[in-house]
């Protein structure tokens, strides 16, 4: 009997070191298994943050293309409005210009008229002396 019994605690120790020796392969296998899942979740978080920073990158870009298509939008509004008044001073300029002009025609036709009323006023005169003159001979022959 105390053979039997020395048989089942070897038996038992056995069995108890199989079980020890599962439970460490099962502990490695959870932990190994662990191991991969945080792997795998980092690596995750890894492209989850990569996939943000390109989102980031590519917004950044947007508003820069769309900031310098304002700037080029201001810049040509700038120019054509710069275009547009240089256009009007040449304008402004050509019809002061042009109103100069008009202005010295009048005041010479004005004067040729002055000019030409003085001269029939002094051709009349002068008719008027002759006729006088002609009337004061012909009285005294």
């Amino acid at each position: 009997m105390l053979k039997n019994i020395e048989q089942m605690k070897q038996a038992d120790a056995v069995q108890a070191e199989k079980k020890k020796e599962r439970n460490k392969n099962m502990v490695q296998e959870v932990k190994k298994a662990n191991d991969i899942a945080l792997d795998k979740k980092a690596e995750k978080m890894v492209q989850e943050k990569d996939e943000d920073m390109k989102i980031v990158e590519y917004e950044r870009e947007k508003r820069a293309m769309i900031e310098a298509q304002l700037a080029e939008e201001k810049k040509l509004k700038e120019e054509k409005e710069l275009e547009i008044k240089r256009l009007r001073d040449l304008q402004e300029r050509a019809a002061d210009r042009q109103a100069e002009i008009d202005a010295l025609r009048q005041k010479r036709a004005f004067e040729e008229n002055e000019r030409n009323e003085r001269a029939k006023e002094i051709a009349e005169a002068e008719k008027r002396r002759r006729q006088a003159k002609a009337l004061d001979i012909a009285r005294k022959q």
